[in-house]
């Protein structure tokens, strides 16, 4: 885009904001040594924090609380960046669930709302909903998509890649981290265990990207996408206490055997402890654990849901992956 080009969409970008009577607001506060998941908690509308050192390298995971209206980036399982947010105001509500970034646009205008500016957009679904540059009103105020400070949606669009996990949730709670698990232990097949059930696993689907596991509680069922396409899916039985849902993260893998971080994004909002046979928690099977450890690399992102993944299921539901095709 040349100059003449730029100067005209940022001059779009004004307009559009003058005619919403909000300002494109942006403004970076000093953690002052605070961590970020705190600091997050006393931003003003507009306002963000960043703090891409704290983790330099490995998998990046973003959570949007629509509760909170905030939005936190973890890369390596470590918070890095948390941001306000606007989403979706009734009657336009934004979508609860589990998303990958399909495609992104430094410069983009809507196909739907007047030809409206949509800078550092990263699509999120193909029926509207994505993150982007936009006014921050302090309440939900968009026809759906997530509404970022503009400066932090150009830090987040060069931090991130397509195929990146972003999790909406509605729970009013701010993440919290926790130890480090271990996955890679399986379960050893009894009668009581969903050792031999049956499964679906068809890799051949999609044959490479980003590999993202989400394990509804609710369901009782594991569904593994790659590259945003669904390729294996499973019974799936979680023991032990469940406090909201929670996240894993591989961030490396080498001879001494997988590495993980685990983060909670709902619930208590508070780091939980983690056993070293974490794995155990897991009843899935046997076969079907063996394949998704075959597909597994460094960046993949385990999400367990307490919702329900089936629309129209009792209580709420949540939407996994919505790339039914460009328009």
């Amino acid at each position: 885009m040349g100059w003449g080009g730029s100067m005209k969409y940022f001059a779009a970008i004004l307009l559009s904001a003058c005619a919403l009577s909000q300002p494109l607001s942006a403004e970076q506060v000093n953690l002052n040594g605070r961590p970020v998941l705190e600091a997050a908690t006393r931003l003003k509308p507009g306002q963000f924090v960043w703090a891409p050192d704290a983790a330099p390298e490995g998998p990046v995971l973003m959570v949007v609380n629509l509760a909170t209206q905030r939005a936190i980036l973890f890369r390596n399982g470590v918070p890095i960046g948390a941001s306000t947010v606007s989403s979706g105001k009734k009657g336009y509500d934004t979508p609860t669930g589990v998303f990958t970034v399909l495609e992104k646009k430094k410069e983009h205008y809507s196909k739907t709302y007047n030809n409206a500016p949509m800078p550092n957009m990263q699509r999120l679904t193909w029926k509207g909903i994505a993150l982007h540059a936009g006014n921050l009103p302090g309440y939900p105020a968009s026809h759906g998509c997530i509404r970022l400070p503009i400066q932090f949606s150009s830090l987040l669009f060069g931090a991130t890649k397509l195929g990146m996990t972003v999790i909406i949730t509605s729970l009013p709670v701010t993440p919290g981290q926790s130890a480090t698990p271990d996955l890679a232990g399986p379960i050893a097949p009894t009668a009581t265990t969903l050792a031999r059930a049956p499964y679906e696993w068809h890799p051949e689907r999609s044959a490479s990207g980003p590999v993202s596991v989400i394990i509804s509680i609710a369901d009782q069922r594991a569904t593994v996408l790659r590259n945003g396409t669904e390729i294996g899916s499973a019974p799936v039985r979680v023991s032990g206490p469940v406090n909201g849902g929670w996240a894993y993260a591989l961030r490396a893998w080498d001879q001494t055997g997988q590495h993980w971080l685990k983060l909670q994004y709902s619930g208590a909002g508070q780091g939980m402890e983690v056993a070293p046979g974490e794995g155990a928690r897991f009843d899935a099977p046997w076969d079907f654990k063996h394949a998704v450890q075959t597909v597994l690399r460094p960046g993949s992102i385990i999400i367990v849901a307490p919702q329900s993944l089936k629309a129209g299921s009792t209580g709420s539901s949540l939407t996994v992956i919505d790339n039914g095709g460009a328009p």
